[in-house]
């Protein structure tokens, strides 16, 4: 709780609408009450309201200060509609099919993020995660001058010897599965953007591949060196204060001893407490590692690049680990509100195409 007490703690300063399309899932149910109890802001739960009633009355949740939306009752239904059709007519979507998709809680509620009636949205608990992936990236925006979407992980450690005392943010784990070097150089700006706004100091980002320094002529090492130059170079651009540095193996970039021995002028190795893993296999498989075999809190995914504020969490999440994404959002939206002022003008340019 050591992390997500102060990120608690500085959202209670900035409180922020939250959406869940989840609305009668239990762990939801019980993440908007703390939500709302602990002073972060509105909870939205999007579903049939006598569902979401009975489900509260079963686990003697009260539901003052949360809102319940039902999206076919709603009197923005029309609204969500044509400006879904507008969106991805060009796509081939017919009105038809925007009036059947925008009745699904996951495009309602990503639409209610893209038109600022919410600030954040986080889904995944009882869904497939491509539900709310698609939705977004049908209807949201990435932030300017970023190439893609990203997901990252925020583990807490029980040892606080690793990462910064013990919170380290692993990305991609959840978007890209074989990222290029450009798409790797935006995905470790944006969890340094990320990590930098939560922590509130310079994140040391580690380049992660399988040698460190090498001279290894392997696509992968030829990959994450470029994308290690690139975003030195983009987060000059931008004015970022974050150190990079790849590639380097894992035990080079958390252990200090062995940092000592393989990259002893690194400016990260060592100390690292960002991790971006050259694809998506490697960093799925590696924040469910520390996750369940180190016993770490676990907070994701945060979607990363968009100019919403979203989090797809895992359907093994609790209502703990919901609460503490949730509040992660809400961060985030302050974030993206502070750097990227234009995001709160809903736009139809540059839309995702998947």
């Amino acid at each position: 709780m050591r992390f997500i007490g102060s990120v608690i703690e500085k959202l209670q300063r900035h409180p922020k609408r939250v959406v869940f399309p989840e609305g009668a899932e239990p762990r939801i149910i019980q993440a908007a009450r703390q939500y709302y109890s602990l002073r972060l802001g509105a909870p939205i739960l999007l579903g049939n309201r006598t569902a979401i009633k009975d489900c509260a009355n079963r686990l003697h949740v009260p539901l003052d200060g949360v809102r319940i939306l039902d999206p076919k009752d709603s009197d923005e239904i029309q609204l969500f509609e044509k400006v879904l059709y507008d969106i991805r007519k060009s796509k081939g979507m017919t009105r038809g099919e925007a009036a059947k998709k925008i009745l699904n809680p996951a495009y309602f509620g990503a639409m209610m993020a893209a038109t600022n009636r919410a600030d954040s949205i986080v889904s995944g608990a009882s869904e497939e995660a491509e539900s709310l992936l698609r939705a977004l990236f049908q209807v949201v925006n990435l932030v300017p001058h970023r190439k893609t979407a990203s997901s990252c992980m925020i583990l807490e450690l029980e040892n606080a010897s690793f990462g910064d005392n013990g919170v380290l943010f692993m990305a991609d784990c959840g978007v890209i599965p074989d990222p290029t070097d450009i798409q790797l150089a935006h995905i470790a700006v944006s969890t340094a953007e990320l990590a930098l706004n939560l922590l509130g100091k310079s994140p040391r980002v580690a380049m992660l591949a399988f040698s460190t320094l090498s001279q290894s002529s392997s696509p992968t090492i030829q990959k994450v060196k470029k994308a290690t130059q690139l975003a030195r170079e983009l987060a000059s651009e931008m004015g970022l204060d974050a150190d990079f540095d790849g590639e380097l193996q894992l035990d080079s970039a958390i252990v200090p001893s062995i940092a000592e021995t393989k990259a002893p002028e690194s400016p990260v190795a060592g100390k690292a407490n960002v991790l971006i893993f050259p694809d998506l296999n490697s960093g799925n498989i590696a924040s469910k590692l520390v996750q369940h075999i180190g016993r770490s809190n676990a907070y994701g995914q945060i979607i990363l690049g968009l100019n919403r504020a979203a989090a797809d969490v895992s359907r093994g999440s609790s209502s703990h680990d919901i609460l503490g994404v949730a509040a992660v959002t809400g961060l985030l939206s302050n974030q993206l509100t502070s750097l990227y002022p234009e995001a709160l003008k809903l736009s139809t340019s540059n839309l995702n195409d998947e």
